[in-house]
C-alpha cells in the first residue's frame, strides 16, 4: 500500500485501533505500512534503474546510494541501508543496538538525504516524516517519550499536516511532566484538533 496522498482521511487500523501507521513498533500492520513508505520508493528506484530479482546487483546499488545519500531520496536512503549488515554489529546497517558507532555513523547519514514536500502538504512536512518514521523503525536509541509522540504524531504527517511550532513545544513540554496515559490522551487529542482544522475530508 502506498503511503497516503496529501489531504487523504485518516483510517483506523483493525489491529490496533489507532490511526494507521501510529501503532508502531508495536502493531505488525502499522509495521509493515510504515516499512512500506520505504520499500515502495525502492522498488520504484529498482525499476528506473532496470534491476529486477538480482541480489548483487541490488546489493550494488545499495552500497552506492549508502555511499552518496546527499544524492538521492531518503526513502530510498533508508531501503539501502536495510540491505546493508553492519559489521559491527551485524545489524541491519544503522539499526543496530544504543552504541554501535558504525550504525550511529550510518544513521547520521540519513540526514543529509532529499527531502522533497509534496505539493500540498505543509512546508517542511517531507522533513517531519522523514525523522519520524527513523525514530519508529529505530525505537531502541531514542527515549520511551519521543517514540510515543512520533508514532502517534505520524498519521497526520502523512496527510500534509504539520502542527505549529508553538503547538509542538507546548505538548512536548506537556508530556515530559505527564503520566503515560496523560500523555497518551494529549498526543491523541492533538492529532484530532489538527485532523478537525483540517476538515471533515480528514478523518474517517
Amino acid at each position: 500500500m502506498a503511503r497516503p496522498s496529501v489531504g487523504a482521511a485518516l483510517r483506523r487500523c483493525a489491529e490496533c485501533g489507532g490511526y494507521e501507521y501510529g501503532g508502531v513498533p508495536g502493531c505488525a500492520s502499522c509495521r509493515e505500512l510504515v516499512d512500506g513508505i520505504v520499500e515502495e520508493e525502492w522498488s520504484a528506484f529498482l525499476r528506473r534503474w532496470e534491476v529486477s530479482g538480482d541480489q548483487d546487483q541490488e546489493a550494488a546499488l545499495a552500497e552506492m546510494v549508502a555511499a552518496e545519500p546527499d544524492r538521492h531520496d531518503w526513502r530510498v536512503v533508508d531501503a539501502a541501508l536495510d540491505r546493508l549488515v553492519c559489521s559491527e554489529c551485524g545489524d541491519r546497517l544503522s539499526r543496530g543496538p544504543v552504541g554501535c558507532s558504525a550504525c550511529d555513523l550510518a544513521h547520521g547519514f540519513r540526514h543529509i538525504a532529499i527531502e522533497t514536500d509534496r505539493p500540498g502538504a505543509a512546508p517542511g512536512n517531507e522533513h517531519a516524516v522523514r525523522v519520524n518514521v527513523s525514530v519508529v523503525r529505530r525505537p531502541q536509541v531514542t527515549s520511551e517519550n519521543e517514540v510515543l509522540a512520533r508514532r502517534l504524531m505520524l498519521p497526520v504527517l502523512l496527510v500534509g499536516l504539520l502542527p505549529a511550532v508553538e503547538t509542538a513545544q507546548r505538548v512536548s513540554a506537556l508530556v515530559k511532566r505527564s503520566s503515560r496515559a496523560e500523555q497518551i490522551r494529549l498526543l491523541e487529542r492533538t492529532v484530532e484538533e489538527m485532523v478537525r482544522r483540517a476538515g471533515p475530508a480528514a478523518a474517517d
